[in-house]
């Protein structure tokens, strides 16, 4: 036979399971309608692409975006083409990271709606400095024996292009 301790404690641990499962379950289904599923479009962007997001949660009212996880400033939602679609667009910045980013809509008539956007490429980049590693060779910088050398190549290239002139034209006087 059990102990009037341990019936009591087994009957308020059963009790306190069955409260916590009827909680659990419960408190989604009150709030499945609150937060409504945003289609975004794309749904993968690079930094400057011009984003669109839609959805049927806001109905003629439209409402406010909320791109602030990308840094982006705030857009409108107005009613689309379609009856009950609303759709707007933001732009994600030049400067953004890639991940991926929560984007919401907050609706006039009170309901609300968030989607994923994940952002690949971009980010601040670091400028380049120094010179080019070309494999060239001295060609990053050049010394006094190199420079004589060019001068000198381009001297006799203008002196033959100028015998070269002459001697076509003293063969074109005679005819």
């Amino acid at each position: 036979m059990r102990s009037p301790a341990r019936l009591v404690t087994g009957t308020v641990g059963a009790a306190f399971t069955v409260i916590a499962l009827g909680l659990t379950t419960a408190a989604p289904s009150a709030y499945a309608g609150d937060v409504g599923r945003l289609e975004i479009t794309p749904s993968t962007a690079t930094p400057g692409a011009t984003v669109t997001v839609n959805t049927t949660l806001c109905g003629p009212k439209g409402g406010d975006g909320d791109a602030s996880d990308l840094n982006a400033e705030d857009f409108r939602v107005r009613p689309g083409t379609h009856k009950e679609d609303s759709v707007g667009q933001f732009t994600v910045p030049h400067d953004t990271r890639p991940g991926t980013y929560e984007v919401f809509v907050f609706c006039h008539n009170g309901k609300d709606a968030a989607g994923s956007l994940k952002v690949i490429g971009g980010g601040r980049h670091e400028k380049p400095s120094g010179h080019v590693r070309t494999g060239v060779g001295g060609s990053v910088e050049p010394d006094s024996t190199q420079v004589a050398l060019g001068v000198g190549v381009i001297g006799l290239a203008a002196v033959g292009g100028l015998w070269l002139l002459r001697r076509r034209s003293e063969g074109t006087e005679g005819s």
